[in-house]
Order: structure tokens, then sequence, then C-alpha cells
């Protein structure tokens, strides 16, 4: 009897908190204070999912062939009417993805799914955003990524 055995397509690993503070400090100092300047307003820093709807559409993934999930950087549009603090911000959209190998390599290829209104994207998006929706930053953040930005003539900005 021949067994097959299945590759992992694992590409992460757990990390900790010197990481992570890290990895948030730099986007701060790299990336959200030009977004910010830009926007005329804090962009946004982290977006917030619960375990009950993440674990929905994991399932709803799995039931249509995904062994895996891509999250999306994406910009909310400027007049967007649904969630108008969202207007302008930064967001992550999880699209399920079906890894293949082409001659090229291998590919993680996003999952389209039939609905009434035809075929779309097996997706996820409109989680709790911060900013705009950050309740008390010490409460949740915690230490993780504080930053102290100095923005010139525009003067200090805690993040």
């Amino acid at each position: 009897m021949n067994t097959i055995q299945k590759k992992s397509l694992k590409v992460g690993k757990q990390v900790g908190t010197d990481h992570v503070n890290t990895v948030i400090k730099n986007y701060k100092k790299e990336r959200w204070v030009h977004n910010s300047n830009r926007l005329g307003k804090e962009d946004s820093l982290s977006v917030w999912y619960s375990i009950e709807e993440l674990e929905e559409f994991i399932a709803m993934s799995k039931e249509h062939g995904a062994d895996g999930i891509k999250l999306y950087f994406g910009v909310y549009d400027k007049d967007y009417e649904e969630q108008p603090l969202y207007a302008g911000r930064q967001t992550i959209a999880l699209v399920a993805t079906k890894h293949k190998i082409t001659e090229a390599g291998g590919s993680n290829k996003d999952i389209y799914i039939q609905t009434e209104k035809g075929s779309t994207i097996l997706s996820w998006n409109a989680g709790g955003m911060c900013p705009p929706y950050c309740g008390g930053r010490d409460k949740d953040f915690g230490e993780i990524g504080i930053t102290i930005l100095d923005k010139g003539d525009e003067g200090m900005a805690i993040a």
C-alpha cells in the first residue's frame, strides 16, 4: 500500500512581543504618519474580527476548497457611505485561496463562488477599525506598538 504524503503549506510562525512591537513601530514611522498626514486624519492602525466570524469565514472557505487565506491591504473610498468614519482609511480584506502548482512554481489563487448575482470573490471585510473606533487606547493597545511621533511643525503625536 502506497501512502501519499501531503506537503504542508505553512509559511508563518508564532512571534513574540518584541517582534510585534518592532513591526508596528516601524509601520507607524515609515507608513502610518505619512498616510495620516496625506489623509488629514489618523489612518487606521488595526482591524479587529471576532473569533466567531473568522471561524465562519474559514469554514465557508474550506467548503469551497480553500486551503489558505490572503490578507489584502486596501483603502475605503473617500466617500464610503456605508461607514463614513472608515472613508479613506486603510483596511484588510480576507480572501479565500487555493494553492496551485504551475510551471512557474506555487501560486495561491483567489477563489470565486457563484451567487444569485453571478461570480464573486470569496472574501470578508468591514471589521472593527482603530482609528476611528479605538475605545480607550490603553485598554486596546496596552504597550504593543506605542510610539511618539515627531510631526515637525505640527507637534507630536502618540500612536
